[in-house]
């Protein structure tokens, strides 16, 4: 399945229908005269959340959303058949931004499930039965109905995790998430083997929660180097960061700032979110080289440094710890001190 996240589309709801001219006589039948109906309601264009997508690459191959419109009313006072709501489902994580210079924020979706409707269609007009009065017995004006509405909009899919993975080309990010998930992201001995995120559930200490790898950052990557920072926004709604450094780099310290620089820059409060730091790869060095390099990387970090080898899956369990400690609790479970004197332990029997 081929990765995109933006995708720009074009929507308009239903126009409504127009109302009926119509004029009843009949023989044996008193009280004749207008009996147009109203006409129908266009349809809506909604937008839907749906879970288990991760990628809008079907909107690169259908562009264009119209939802039907309202059918016409007709005699005998039949008002007419109502055009059905266009739903449009979208992963969750979704944004909908509008066509203008600054990408205005319309709707963000962020529930499984959630549905919100973005165009209202067209009401229907009103048929000449409804403008008789006492001095207008035979009224031949009619309504034709609202218009539609219609835009132009870009999606933007920021995807969901409780944990982004970041660091510089080749720090072993995919080898870690493909250690602790069952994710299947590439792994090479050259840079940006890593082409689009990748999402991975990992299973720890009878919890679970979603770990985000994107590309990796290379100095510039503001200004477009490399692969450039576009795909920092799936890392925006993470609670915390994992950054892995390489042990095997020249200057681990410049290699860690590097990309402190490149989230600084990017903004959207990355570089203020808690953040993991790792010395990955320390299955190649020994004891004393690997207390050297930790013990510098965190003078550079101000924070404690976990020495790991995603690879052999040394130090990947304290990793893990430490992301949980992070995350926080699950939602709906409750802490020990909040159960009362009288709480006691669960048991099935």
């Amino acid at each position: 399945m081929h990765f995109l996240d933006q995708a720009k589309i074009f929507v308009r709801s239903g126009a409504g229908g127009p109302g009926a001219v119509s004029f009843r006589r009949e023989k044996f039948v008193e009280y004749g005269g207008p009996d147009g109906g109203n006409g129908g309601k266009g349809g809506d264009i909604i937008f839907e959340a749906v879970a288990g997508l991760n990628t809008l690459i079907d909107f690169r191959y259908t562009q264009h959303f119209r939802a039907p419109r309202g059918m016409g009313g007709s005699g005998s006072n039949r008002t007419g058949a109502g055009g059905d709501d266009l739903v449009i489902k979208v992963p969750v994580g979704t944004q909908i931004l509008a066509d203008d210079e600054d990408r205005t924020l319309l709707l963000d979706l962020t529930k499984g499930g959630e549905r919100v409707t973005f165009l209202r269609g067209g009401d229907g007009g009103r048929g000449n039965a409804s403008y008789k009065t006492s001095t207008n017995r035979a009224p031949r004006q009619h309504g034709t109905g609202w218009p539609h509405e219609e835009a132009w909009v870009w999606l933007r899919l920021k995807l969901l995790a409780d944990a982004g993975l970041v660091g510089l080309p080749n720090a072993g990010k995919s080898t870690f998430i493909n250690q602790v998930t069952n994710a299947q992201a590439k792994v090479g001995e050259y840079a940006f083997t890593t082409t689009r995120p990748q999402l991975g559930v990992v299973r720890h200490h009878q919890r679970e929660f979603v770990v985000a790898d994107i590309p990796g950052l290379i100095a510039g990557a503001a200004e477009g180097a490399g692969i450039g920072d576009r795909f920092l926004g799936h890392i925006e709604r993470c609670r915390v960061l994992l950054h892995l450094v390489d042990a095997n780099d020249e200057d681990v310290a410049e290699s860690y700032r590097i990309v402190r620089d490149e989230l600084a820059a990017y903004g959207a409060g990355l570089d203020e979110k808690p953040v993991v730091v790792a010395l990955n790869k320390i299955d190649t060095l020994d004891d004393e080289l690997i207390a050297a390099l930790s013990a510098e990387l965190e003078e550079a970090s101000g924070a404690e440094v976990i020495p790991i080898s995603g690879a052999s899956g040394v130090g990947v369990d304290w990793a893990l710890d430490r992301l949980l400690d992070a995350i926080g609790p699950a939602q709906g479970a409750v802490a020990a001190d909040d159960q009362g004197e009288d709480a006691i332990e669960w048991s099935p029997v």
